[in-house]
């Protein structure tokens, strides 16, 4: 299923997308059992509420987050052998696995800004890779993922302050002119696999009446030593525990500067996060 070209991909370019790693019947599972969950009202860690008489779409399907410690599918879904086999081939070696999490993304709802996951994880020493399962066809109109193809090889950037009218969360990160933003257009049922380095986010769900879902699961290094304290307790992917170290709540970060004509990143100072807030 991991052919030598999805290799060659997410070395290059941060991120891949295996077509069709996931059955229709088995995406209209998770999307049957998710929804229902959220019909159900909150949930542990629905820190922004469930509000479904308001008219921001967020409040109506906020997202869900770290269902596996509660939830038996969701857990099934993270350790599943073939994520397993991808992400060791990706990493070569076999992950430990931090968090789930489910985004609902219904018609008129914001986006995400341009963000690097490993900025919340803080995983030392190495980084972050996600699995996103579309449980929706993902195109332009309803929000697709928006990737910065090979800013996985930079560092840390800084964040700045997020327009809140395009996206629930609050930062993003700037990025040079010529910086190669690409739609990520997929199926039902591919799943898109990127580093935690990379930058990446999605635009408002402009259509009416589509939803946008995606089941994702938060993985780390499999010779990880740290981790931000919100991802304990960090899983092997047979489902037993496996000790890790809080990471520190700040590190450097990168700034864009202009040297000699051309966009460098040069490394600033500390920048603290809280990553009980956002991820």
């Amino acid at each position: 299923m991991i052919t030598a070209s999805h290799i060659h991909q997410i070395e290059q370019d941060g991120y891949t997308v295996v077509r069709q790693m996931f059955a229709a019947e088995e995406v209209e599972t998770y999307r049957d059992h998710f929804m229902r969950l959220r019909r159900e009202g909150s949930h542990a860690g629905d820190f922004a509420g469930v509000a479904p008489t308001e008219s921001d779409p967020l409040k109506m399907y906020p997202r869900m987050i770290h269902m596996h410690r509660w939830d038996e599918l969701s857990l099934r879904w993270m350790l599943d052998p073939r994520i397993n086999r991808a992400l060791t081939t990706f990493l070569g070696k076999e992950p430990f696995a931090v968090q789930t999490m489910l985004y609902f993304k219904p018609g008129g709802a914001r986006g995400q800004a341009l963000h690097q996951d490993n900025y919340y994880l803080r995983v030392q020493p190495g980084t972050c890779m996600a699995a996103w399962l579309a449980l929706d066809d993902c195109d332009e109109e309803n929000g697709c993922m928006q990737v910065a193809a090979g800013s996985h090889s930079w560092p840390l950037l800084c964040t700045v302050g997020a327009d809140l009218e395009q996206s629930f969360t609050d930062v993003t990160v700037p990025l040079p002119p010529d910086a190669d933003v690409r739609p990520v257009v997929m199926k039902a049922g591919d799943v898109l696999f990127f580093n935690g380095q990379l930058v990446h986010g999605s635009y408002p769900n402009t259509s009416q009446h589509r939803f946008r879902r995606s089941l994702i699961g938060h993985y780390i290094q499999g010779d990880a030593e740290q981790v931000g304290h919100w991802y304990h307790p960090a899983l092997r992917m047979d489902g037993t525990l496996v000790e890790l170290e809080d990471s520190p709540g700040s590190t450097q970060c990168g700034v864009w500067v202009e040297r000699d004509g051309a966009q460098v990143i040069e490394v600033a100072g500390l920048n603290v996060v809280d990553a009980s807030i956002h991820d």
